[in-house]
């Protein structure tokens, strides 16, 4: 890390608030779908003295900030490949979650987790859209050897039904929830990112971030549900299904 890393915590703070706010826009029930994860977190992990949980495109870290203040016996590594995001979370991140940079669902990627064994959870939440077919299949059966028997991955995200018409109402649903919680309005993806890009003092974490080539600003759809079932399957996970929806926005839970 270098000094071009570092951010002062409470602009780190601020600009945090301001991102749930812009996501928010997307997930009127955000809040619920967290509390959603800490959930099934809290039953999977209350055999354990000592658990660990990945948070797989943690982002600036607000999963992982709320989950360790739930589960405070918990050690989390939060993984991500955005030296921007990163920097707002080593800001504001509590001291129980662990920060790598990594790209998910590359050959290799786990190798700089430095984990001293199994792990008994994954969680993420509206990021591995992002990935292709293949880094979804990569991610997936990497997952599966690092997860102990009985441990769990916990996805939170839109999710494309497979059928067509149903998808639509199901995005209908979602909309008319969000005009409901009052939503509509927030800041969106794009003007939250030219934002950060209009100050001067992030100039050498966004020159970063371009040099990696994160994916540009745009959120993308994903995979549809049930290839992230078939890939689910084929990497070695026993049970896998919903354990709560909104429309298209779901939690997937996938038993190891």
């Amino acid at each position: 890390m270098t000094s071009t890393d570092i951010v002062d915590p409470a602009v780190a703070a601020a600009w945090l608030r301001r991102w749930d706010v812009q996501q928010e826009r997307y997930i009127a029930d955000r809040e619920l779908r967290f509390t959603v994860i800490g959930d099934v977190l809290a039953d999977t992990l209350s055999q354990h003295s000592s658990p660990t949980v990945l948070d797989l495109g943690c982002g600036p870290g607000s999963l992982a900030t709320r989950l360790s203040e739930r589960l405070p016996a918990a050690h989390f590594v939060g993984i991500d490949t955005d030296p921007l995001l990163l920097a707002f979370a080593r800001a504001t991140v509590p001291p129980a979650v662990r920060l790598v940079e990594a790209r998910l669902g590359v050959p290799g990627w786990t190798d700089s987790l430095d984990l001293a064994g199994k792990v008994q959870a994954a969680v993420s939440t509206t990021a591995l859209h992002w990935l292709s077919e293949d880094g979804l299949r990569q991610l997936y059966r990497d997952l599966a050897d690092l997860l102990e028997p009985g441990g769990v991955l916990v996805n939170g995200d839109h999710f494309v039904d497979e059928q067509t018409r149903l998808h639509e109402l199901q995005k209908v649903v979602r909309r008319s929830r969000e005009g409901r919680q009052g939503v509509t309005e927030n800041e969106d993806w794009q003007q939250w990112w030219a934002a950060v890009e209009a100050e001067e003092t992030f100039a050498d974490l966004l020159a970063q971030r371009r040099e990696r080539a994160v994916p540009a600003h745009d959120h993308g759809v994903g995979a549809r549900l049930d290839v992230h079932l078939k890939l689910l399957r084929e990497a070695g996970f026993r049970e896998i299904g919903t354990v709560w929806q909104s429309g298209d926005d779901r939690v997937l839970v996938a038993v190891r």
